[in-house]
């Protein structure tokens, strides 16, 4: 076999491997669980913190743990937890990175773009106010906002649960197995309604963000790490810039 036989695992649907397929009501059971322990694990911290800027960042953060702890569960049980949380070493470190940076520059400007988009559409600007509100109220709630949100329950958890387990669960249901784009378009979509808090236009925006971000996996054969480090810098980015506006480093 000579080298222009091989495919390029990159660019291809991952594989679903040696794993068991998912009929739609074990598909179902898995979601609606992992659903129920997002919301359920976020509960404590709010009861004891209350709907402060600590209690906020903390029920983040163990929402995050508990969805992805039952994910977990799940994808061991059916054999898919390589598939479908793949962090291995990438074939290039430095194609990664560099599609990473391509990939965080263009969120930023669609943040941009798709605000004046979804505002001249009516649907109204998304409502982040509260949650900057709360991740620059001081030092030690930005370091804290950054590390627990930014960088865990956001950069790798959303991108373990919606582009990897998600993903994963997606493409072994009779009828979108290697489908790529009905794939990327569902994870999107339920990916941007947790973020009606902040209104249809943050649906709508984040939609679009989960899109490129399903794109990107499929990119990259199903490894998550381009997916991870653009989610980060997105998200370290856009709160290190409100706490530099608000601490007056930056003009508003």
């Amino acid at each position: 076999m000579t080298s222009s036989d091989l495919k390029n695992t990159e660019e291809q649907v991952p594989s679903t491997g040696g794993a068991r397929q998912l009929g739609w009501g074990r598909f179902t059971l898995q979601f609606l669980t992992v659903v129920i322990a997002y919301f359920m694990a976020g509960i404590p911290a709010i009861a004891i913190w209350g709907e402060t800027s600590t209690g906020a960042a903390v029920s983040v953060a163990t929402s995050m743990a508990g969805g992805l702890f039952v994910s977990w569960l799940w994808l061991r049980a059916d054999g898919a937890l390589g598939e479908a949380w793949n962090l291995r070493t990438p074939q290039s470190w430095p194609k990664t990175l560099l599609w990473a940076v391509i990939a965080t520059i263009a969120i930023v400007i669609w943040f941009t773009v798709g605000a004046m988009l979804v505002e001249a559409a009516g649907f109204g600007l998304p409502d982040v106010e509260q949650v900057i509100g709360w991740a620059t109220e001081s030092h030690f709630a930005f370091l804290m906002w950054i590390v627990l949100v930014a960088l865990f329950a956001a950069g790798l958890g959303e991108e373990l649960l919606w582009r990897g387990f998600l993903m994963d669960r997606l493409f072994r249901l009779p009828g979108l197995a290697g489908k790529m784009w009905p794939v990327i378009l569902i994870q999107a979509a339920l990916f941007g309604l947790p973020h009606l808090y902040q209104g249809f236009g943050g649906v709508i925006i984040t939609g679009v963000v989960g899109i490129g971000f399903g794109w990107l996996r499929i990119r990259f054969g199903g490894n998550l790490w381009a997916c991870v480090l653009a989610h980060m810098a997105v998200d370290v980015l856009m709160l290190s810039l409100a706490y530099s506006e608000k601490l007056g480093l930056i003009a508003a």
